[in-house]
């Protein structure tokens, strides 16, 4: 072999080890997870993402993965389990805790009934509260409506209207304002109106005299039943802000109009043209992986109109306390005065929140409650939790709450076998420890619940 010929086929021979070695590399980080944010742009939607190698599950027919276990859990063992992690001094000195058997509602551990400041938790009542009575169907429809020569923009709730549909929408963003512009241009044509908006269909104070200095618009933007992209950067107006731009885009269009002004759309007025929210189970879903304030305070209204009561702070609370009473859940020590959990004068016990998740497990109008939970390890606000608590990856879907000096953690732990907890742990005294041990203290309990084998004592034993 001439020397030449040796170079060229000790060159393929490297090239096709460094090929083999960067497919490896890349493969192994695609298997770790790594590959996540590349793939999708960010965060990935479950259906597309590859789980972090952690989370990777042994055999499926092992696991019973397509069934919920029907063993019985041991509730000695589960106290046993969780007894340590409750006991962590990061919790500070005010700590609720429950778990009962999510399939049958049986008390497992703890049982707390006192309220407690629930931050975020207070989520899953508001979340449970609209599938309840809205169903998961149930869509929001932001509308035009004319009466000679003027056409109004009627607000309809939709909490998650913008003003033109990105790319590649997320399922929650359904409708917008151009599309909409597009519409009443095809039905009415060229032509000079006057543009009113009507964002009636709530009532009260669009901020919460119970939140914090600084909250808006930092945090969450006065409730409208009218606004674009959640009333982002729409200063204390968001309505007269969705009216403004849907004016620039009527302008786009051919249709002019003058400034808009506030004004009832009146009953005479016919129908020109409307788009449609997506499903409640689509928005409940996201509120809850996000842990979404906007949402969950548009949504508390709603509820409140659906059952007769003011579309206000006041009248949500006093209807979600009836949905919940109705369900036969506990409301021993609950006091309401948002849907978000922005409140620190809300006060929710352990036992309310798991009753909730069982409550909301027993009805398929409701069952968007638990999938829409995230995952721990994997999406939403627990994305990046379990990390020191590796038996909660994959195996605890929960809902966040975080104030200053306020953690809970509240929703479903599985254990070996398919079998399911409803849980609940709150501290609301925590104002002087870490919040990040706080945090993993918390992941310590519900990860204590999904690594528990908690079989009871055999017979006779």
């Amino acid at each position: 072999m001439t020397k030449g010929r040796v170079s060229r086929v000790i060159k393929a021979l490297v090239s096709i080890v460094l090929i083999g070695a960067l497919a490896a590399g890349v493969g192994f980080l695609y298997l770790r997870g790594d590959l996540n944010q590349l793939i999708c742009d960010g965060a990935c939607p479950p259906q597309y993402a590859t789980a972090p190698e952690q989370m990777r599950t042994a055999d499926v027919a092992a696991l019973e993965a397509d069934t919920v276990g029907e063993d019985p859990i041991g509730s000695n063992a589960l106290q046993q389990a969780v007894a340590g992690p409750l006991s962590h001094s990061a919790l500070g000195p005010r700590v609720g805790f429950a778990a009962v058997d999510a399939r049958s509602g049986a008390p497992l551990a703890g049982g707390a009934i006192e309220g407690l400041t629930p931050a975020s938790t207070t989520k899953v009542l508001t979340a449970f509260a609209a599938l309840e009575v809205l169903g998961p169907d149930e869509r929001f429809a932001t509308r035009v409506a004319r009466s000679g020569d003027t056409l109004t923009l009627v607000g309809g709730g939709d909490p998650y209207l913008v003003e033109r549909l990105p790319e590649e929408p997320p399922p929650v963003v359904t409708a917008d304002l151009a599309t909409l512009a597009d519409r009443v241009a095809r039905e009415l044509g060229p032509g000079r109106f006057r543009l009113t908006y009507d964002a009636g269909l709530f009532s009260g104070p669009a901020v919460s005299g119970t939140w914090e200095d600084g909250y808006v618009p930092a945090v969450v933007a006065p409730v409208s039943a009218l606004w674009v992209d959640q009333g982002r950067g729409a200063g204390e107006d968001p309505a007269r802000a969705a009216a403004e731009a849907f004016a620039r885009l009527l302008r786009e269009r051919g249709v002019e109009v003058v400034a808009p002004v506030p004004a009832a759309a009146g009953e005479e007025a016919a129908h020109v043209a409307l788009v449609r929210s997506a499903p409640v189970a689509t928005i409940v879903a996201d509120l809850l992986r996000t842990s979404d304030n906007a949402t969950s305070e548009v949504l508390f209204r709603h509820v409140a109109r659906a059952t007769g009561h003011e579309p206000s702070f006041e009248g949500g609370a006093v209807a979600v306390r009836q949905i919940l009473e109705r369900s036969a859940i506990s409301i021993s020590s609950l006091d309401l005065h948002d849907g978000s959990g922005l409140s620190r004068r809300n006060r929710i016990s352990p036992t309310t929140l798991v009753q909730t998740l069982v409550a909301a497990s027993r009805d398929d109008r409701t069952t968007a409650v638990l999938s829409g939970l995230p995952v721990g390890g994997f999406d939403g606000t627990v994305r990046s939790r379990f990390g020191q608590a590796p038996a909660g990856l994959g195996w605890v879907r929960a809902k966040t709450g975080t104030l200053t000096g306020v953690h809970t953690l509240a929703g479903i732990a599985t254990l070996p076998g398919g079998r399911p907890v409803a849980f609940a742990v709150m501290a609301d005294a925590t104002e002087t420890v870490n919040p990040l041990q706080t945090r993993a203290a918390l992941d310590a309990v519900a990860a204590a619940i999904a690594g528990c084998d908690c079989r009871p004592p055999a017979e006779g034993g």
